[in-house]
This record gives structure tokens, sequence and C-alpha cells, in this order.
């Protein structure tokens, strides 16, 4: 209660009782007064009265008013699957968008068609179970057991689920239908296996509700994708099968074995041992008893999840499946933007060699390289959806630079242009060339460093630019790029340069001296001896 509240309180019970008192006090000399005892009663009956509603509004102002306005402000606790609901549909929705600027077409329907899935699983009627395990734990038995009828080989050698296998059932007391999906095992040899275990694993990352089924005690490399699934939210029971094969009191050990593991990781209770399919006995007349599967710890389990968490695990499932959706998005949209930028790199730094050859200096000119860097940072940014000025990418190139000159990386591309190539070229041109290949060779540096920058939303990380630019470099000086690299140097750089000196050191051909052609004149015609007689 508020200190102003208070004080009236205290105010308002001193000054009704005070009026009590002088009200006793004055009705009982008001009656000896009035000789009239009706208009006595009268009198006392309306001072009563009006004491009355003074009490019943000074409780209804400090009482029951501010209870009643807790009450309203009191809001009801949010649908926690509305929510997740709301928060899948809202991924969805900037899936779309991100689709849209994805240029490769089969990746572009496959989002698109993904995304439909997920739409249609808003509005589906069904709890997703998934079986998964390794290879022959018994995963098919129990889907037989779980749905009352032979669906698969019982029995059969791993790798025979090649496919993930999806059936209906419905559940006593689930009022949703149960759709059960085997899954191939994983763990399996060869390209095959790896193959089906991928398959089986993304279909685990779909289900609403994982049966883990194993055949003896957990592994570590059981543990693993246990773990996995459970650290993007997936719900799991984990079965130890094959339970009539163990006495008592192993199988108690191996059980207190297996909650111990994943304690932490699955609630102790969704850890349950079942028979699946309990081998067939000969009984002493020599007929064959066939025990029916040992599954209602199982059961009860799965009902029980269902019944008390399965909205949640439909909405937990979809905004699963919505966020890992965006993620693909966004990833497939890095890699495209990653090429176009690592292109637009490729181009600048051949750029930058060629100024650089153009205008040699005993020095590489750090300024007209980082003039180049400048609108290469424009352009990259564009590409990242960054609209940077020149001014600011200037000073950007600028800062980068001295951070090139500061780390001694410029000192380092020299060294590395001058030994690789002072076998190759020699005489006027070896120094342009080294000058023009640093040139491009720094250019990439900056390049590939920028692109790190917008990568991750304008920022060099906790390292700063320093770590970044190192990172680059390292990256960038190993032998097998800076083979790749000198190879293209030769073809973009040297010998544009040899073609150029050429054609400026050697003299023209002379031409060939020819006697001018004159037109051959008429012949006059010749005197014969008849023409003088």
């Amino acid at each position: 209660m508020r200190l102003s509240r208070l004080i009236t309180l205290v105010v308002g019970v001193a000054v009704i009782l005070g009026l009590v008192i002088w009200l006793i006090d004055s009705i009982t000399r008001l009656s000896w007064a009035i000789a009239n005892p009706f208009l006595a009663n009268l009198v006392i009956f309306l001072v009563i009265v009006l004491l009355g509603v003074l009490i019943a509004a000074f409780t209804y102002y400090f009482f029951w008013l501010p209870s009643r306005s807790r009450r309203r402000k009191r809001m009801p606790p949010p649908n926690v699957s509305e929510v997740k609901t709301e928060a899948a549909q809202e991924n969805l929705q900037a899936v779309r968008q991100q689709v849209a600027q994805i240029q490769d077409e089969i990746a572009r329907r496959e989002l698109i068609a993904r995304s439909k899935q997920i739409e249609q699983d808003l509005a589906r009627r069904e709890f997703r179970l998934v079986i998964f395990g390794t290879g022959s734990s018994g995963k098919t038995s129990l889907v037989n057991a779980l749905i009352g009828q032979i669906v698969g080989k019982v029995g059969a050698p791993m790798g025979t689920t090649e496919a993930g296998a999806t059936y209906r059932m419905k559940l006593q007391g689930v009022d949703r239908e149960v759709i059960i999906t085997d899954t191939p095992g994983i763990l399996e040899a060869g390209v095959a296996g790896t193959e089906r275990e991928t398959l089986a694993r993304r279909l685990a990352t779909e289900a609403d509700l994982i049966v883990f089924v194993l055949d003896n005690d957990l592994r570590q490399s059981e543990y693993e994708p246990l773990q996995a699934l459970t650290q993007i939210g997936k719900r799991s029971i984990v079965v130890l099968n094959k339970a009539d094969l163990y006495v008592q009191e192993d199988l108690e050990a191996i059980l207190a074995r297996l909650r111990e593991r994943v304690r932490g990781t699955v609630a102790l209770d969704d850890v349950v041992a079942i028979a699946a399919n309990p081998p067939r006995m000969q009984t002493e007349t020599g007929e064959w008893l066939y025990p029916d599967p040992e599954i209602t710890d199982l059961i009860d389990r799965i009902v029980h999840i269902l019944r008390t968490e399965g909205e949640d695990l439909l909405a937990d499932n979809i905004l699963i499946q919505s966020q890992r959706l965006g993620e693909e998005a966004r990833r497939l949209i890095d890699e495209q933007r990653h090429k176009q930028a690592e292109k637009l790199v490729d181009r600048y730094q051949w750029i930058g060699a060629g100024v650089i050859a153009a205008t040699p200096i005993p020095v590489v000119d750090l300024l007209a390289t980082a003039a180049v860097n400048a609108q290469m940072v424009v352009e990259i940014g564009r590409i990242y959806g960054c609209e940077i000025t020149i001014d600011h990418a200037r000073e950007m190139a600028i800062s980068l630079t001295k951070t090139l000159v500061g780390l001694g990386i410029v000192r380092g591309a020299i060294e590395i242009a001058t030994t690789a190539l002072q076998v190759s070229v020699a005489g006027l041109i070896a120094g342009r060339a080294i000058q023009g290949v640093s040139a491009a060779y720094l250019t990439r540096i900056a390049g590939r460093s920028f692109i790190e920058y917008f990568r991750n939303n304008q920022s060099w990380g906790d390292g700063g630019i320093t770590e970044v630019v190192q990172k680059q470099f390292q990256l960038n000086r190993r032998d097998e790029f800076i083979k790749t690299f000198m190879q293209d140097a030769v073809t973009r750089v040297i010998r544009p340069l040899q073609l150029e000196m050429k054609a400026e050191y050697e003299p023209e051909p002379l031409e060939e001296l020819r006697m001018p052609e004159y037109e051959e004149l008429p012949r006059a015609k010749e005197d014969t001896i008849d023409d003088w007689k």
C-alpha cells in the first residue's frame, strides 16, 4: 500500500471513530430532548443509515476497489503453443523474402517446397513419432508391436530399412492420430550406410517425439546423435530393447547405467525396457508358443507425454523446422554473396595490378592501391545489402592499408612476389612486374578481409581488424595458392608488360625498297625502207 493511501486510511479511521463517539453522544442527548418517541427513533435510524453508508464507502474505496483492479490487471498466461506457432509463421514469412534473393533455381525450389510442407504441418492434426537407432536394434520389430501387425521384415540384417517407412495408428487416450516412421539404422558401414544415416537424422529432426532404440548399453557413438537431437530441442524416449535376454538383476544394472549416462539429456522416466519381439518357446508337448511383445511401459510413457505435452511438442517441432529452414536460406544466400564478392575481389586485384604496373615508382603505391580498394569496398558492401559512401569506403581502405603496413604484410607481399618472379622475369620489366603482382596480392588480402567484415554485419569481431587481416594473409600465403596466383599473374601482368616493352624498344622493320613503277609508253612506229622511198 502506498504511503499516501496509508495516511488517508489512518486519518479516515480516526475521523470515523470520532464521528461514532460524537454521534453516540449526540443521539443520546437528542433522544432525551425529543419528547415524541417516534421522531426520536426516526432520527436515530437516519443517523445509523448515514454512518453505515460512510463505512461502506470507506470499505469500497480502500479494500474492494484495489483488489478488483488487481484482478483486472492480472492477465491470463499466454498459450505457449500459440506463441510458438506465431513465431513459426513469422519465420516462414522471413524465409519467403529470403528465397527471392536466391539465384540457384534448384535450391530455391527446394526451400519453397519445404516451406509449404511446414505450412501444411501447421494445420495437421497428427503427432509424428520417429523410431530411431542403430541397425538391427529392433526398430522394425517395435513398429510391428506398436501397430499390432507385421509391416516389415523382423530380424532382418543391418541395412534392410533403406527409406523411412510410415504407418498410422491410434493410441487410446490420445486425441490426435499418431504417425510412426521407421528410419534406417545409423552407424552402418559404407557410402550407402552414410546416406541412410543422413536420411534417418533428417527424419528425426522432423519428429515431434523420438523413440531411440538400443539393444545394449549406450555407446559413445550412439550417445552423440542422441545428444545432438536433444540440443536442437527434440524430446526423446530411450528404449532398451530385447530386455527378455537379460536376467532381472543384469537388466536393472543396465537401466541404471543408461539413466546415469543420459542424465541431463533425457528424463530418467523416459528410459524404459521392452521386449518388442520375444523369441518363441516350445512346450513339453512340442507346441510352439509366441509370447506377446512386452511394450506396455513404452506405450504408457508415449501416451503420457502426448497427453500432457503433445501440443507444445507440435509447436516446438514447427518452430524448430521453420528456424532450420531460415538458417538454410541464410546459408545459401551467404554462399551466393560470398561467391559474388570473391569474383569481385579477383577482378579488382588485377585492376590494381594494372594501375601500379602502368605507373611504376620505386615502391608499391599504397595510395593508388587504397583508391582501388575504396571502390571495391563500395561494391562488396552493395552485394551484402550495405550502402557505403565512397568517402567512408576510402577511410576504411586507408585504415586497412595502414594495418597492412603496420603488420609488415606489404613487405611480405613484395618478398613473395620477388621470390616467385625472379626466375620468370628479368631486365627492365622485373621491377614493374613485382610491383604489380604485389599490389594484386595486397588487394586480394584487403578484399577478402572486407568480405569477412560485411559477413559479420559490418563488424571486425572480437579480435579487430588486425586478427582478420592476419588470418587472410596466412590463408593466402600457402604454396598451392601462391602457385595458382602466380600463374594468373603471368597471364594478366607479366605478358602484357613484355608485349609493351617489346613494342617500345624493338625498331620497326624497314619496308622493302622497290623501284617506282612507271607506265609503259606506247612505242613509236618504226620507219621502214619503203617509207623512205
